[in-house]
């Protein structure tokens, strides 16, 4: 009876575990879709893995960035970069799943 209660808690964790990982690998594509496409950011941004190389903004491979700080910087803008949120170009949920992407991205 443990021994099957066990197995059963171990299946639920896996399988808990790889609904997560895929539901983070459609946020990555996402991510990098709006990256791309959406948002343009790889028109001014370096980001070897979406494999852009703008030369306006800064090279998100080398700056220290969290996804607090990136969604506040694509949400209000600063400088030149527009303020994706405050301009509406892109939802919350855009904003969001794109920060997600560049900082789990960045230097890779």
């Amino acid at each position: 009876m443990k021994i099957s209660k066990f197995l059963l808690i171990i299946f639920f964790v896996s399988v808990t575990n790889s609904i997560n990982t895929f539901a983070d690998e459609e946020k990555m594509k996402k991510g990098l879709e709006i990256f791309n496409e959406t948002a343009a950011c790889a028109a001014c941004h370096v980001l070897k893995a979406a494999g852009s190389e703008g030369n306006i903004g800064p090279n998100l491979d080398t700056v220290s960035m969290t996804i607090e700080s990136v969604i506040d910087m694509v949400t209000n803008g600063l400088g030149v970069m527009p303020a994706f949120g405050e301009d509406e170009i892109l939802t919350k949920e855009e904003i969001e799943i794109v920060s997600y992407y560049v900082v789990n991205s960045a230097g890779k």
